[in-house]
C-alpha cells in the first residue's frame, strides 16, 4: 500500500526549514513509514479526538517532541499542515486551532 503526502500551503515547508539536520531525517522517516506500512502505528500518527478527520503526526528525537498536523483526503492522500515543537504536555490550543483554518481552507479550495 503506499500513500501519497502532500503539502498544503507552506505551513509545513516553513516549519520543517528552521529544524536541525537529525530531526528533519527523523520526520523524513516517520512520512515515508506512512507512506507505506497499511496500519501505522499510533505512536507515529494519531486522530485528534473531537477535530473530525484531524490527525497528528508524532515525531521524537532525542527529548524533543514535533507534532505535524495532517489530514487524509480521497483514502490515500494525507495532506500536512503546520509543524510545531511541543514544549509541554497538552497539545497548544492555538496550534490546534491553527490546523482546523488550514484543514477547512484546503477542503474549500478544492470546490
Amino acid at each position: 500500500m503506499t500513500r501519497q503526502i502532500i503539502f498544503y500551503g507552506n505551513y509545513f515547508i516553513d516549519f520543517y526549514k528552521e529544524l536541525d539536520i537529525k530531526v528533519k531525517q527523523k520526520i523524513q522517516y516517520v512520512l515515508e513509514l506512512i507512506k507505506q506500512v497499511d496500519r501505522v502505528p499510533e505512536k507515529f500518527l494519531s486522530p485528534m479526538t473531537g477535530y473530525d478527520g484531524l490527525f497528528e503526526i508524532r515525531i521524537e528525537y532525542q527529548s524533543n517532541i514535533y507534532r505535524v498536523f495532517c489530514c487524509f483526503d480521497e483514502g490515500k492522500l494525507i495532506v500536512l499542515f503546520n509543524g510545531f515543537q511541543k514544549k509541554s504536555q497538552k497539545t497548544p490550543m492555538n496550534e490546534i486551532e491553527k490546523a482546523v483554518r488550514i484543514k477547512k481552507e484546503y477542503f474549500e479550495s478544492k470546490k
